[in-house]
């Protein structure tokens, strides 16, 4: 069973959604290196398929997500996942007791974000490392402070998850940036995004030109560079718990 679509919850299989799958999926495959033979918890699995690509070179991992449906899916789907259901801001892991906590497109929706990160580095091992992606303010809600995604309660510029992460204890570690690589910069004239979300708005059916151009979306499209962050798409930051 699929799960449904909420507007925002990337779900793979489905071709209207392969555009953002394949960007968050850009994101896992660049960080992965750092969950190997590693005891992972992912704070906010999701669907479970970033976990799930977590598990193919760590040891464990604790999937863990606030939604009851969500965690029942993931057990389901992903069984050899260890699934919890928890609060983000009181994760409910012992002490020191994981090696890296993944954290991929999920800080963006936390009301106490300081509180969250107090307790990746409470539950991280020394030396333990902590993986971040979020949308970029600059570019995402550009010219405001307030996000124009309503899941969303508050967007960090580079600077800002910087200064975050450092002020939790942590040493950063990689501070980059994804963004589109050359082929989708002239993808439907460069307007992949605002058309997807123009049709999302407008309740239209999709036209078939953009919805081939979305499920012709490969990994490969995008670029994770440190080079001029705040024109960047998502912000890829790695810390380590001092």
């Amino acid at each position: 069973m699929t799960l449904p679509l909420t507007g925002e919850r990337t779900v793979p299989g489905i071709a209207e959604e392969n555009y953002w799958f394949r960007r968050h999926e850009a994101a896992y495959l660049h960080l992965i290196g750092r969950c190997t033979d590693a005891v992972v918890l992912e704070a906010g699995c999701g669907e479970g398929y970033g976990a799930q690509l977590i598990h193919t070179v760590a040891r464990r991992v604790v999937a863990l997500d606030y939604d009851e449906l969500t965690s029942r899916h993931v057990a389901r789907a992903y069984p050899r996942l260890d699934v919890v259901r928890g609060n983000l801001a009181t994760l409910p892991l012992r002490s020191a007791g994981v090696d890296v906590v993944a954290n991929l497109q999920v800080i963006e929706h936390l009301w106490d974000q300081e509180q969250f990160l107090a307790e990746c580095h409470r539950v991280l091992r020394p030396g333990g490392t902590l993986i971040v992606t979020t949308p970029n303010r600059l570019t995402f809600s550009p010219g405001q402070d307030t996000p124009l995604n309503p899941f969303h309660t508050r967007e960090l510029a580079p600077s800002e998850l910087d200064e975050m992460l450092r002020a939790a204890g942590f040493v950063v570690d990689e501070l980059s940036g994804l963004r589109h690589g050359p082929r989708l910069d002239t993808l439907l004239g460069g307007r992949i995004i605002d058309a997807q979300v123009e049709v999302a708005l407008s309740g239209a059916p999709w036209p078939a030109e953009l919805k081939e151009a979305v499920e012709s979306v490969t990994v490969d499209d995008f670029d994770i560079t440190s080079a001029d962050l705040d024109s960047c798409l998502d912000l890829v930051a790695v810390a380590v718990r001092a």
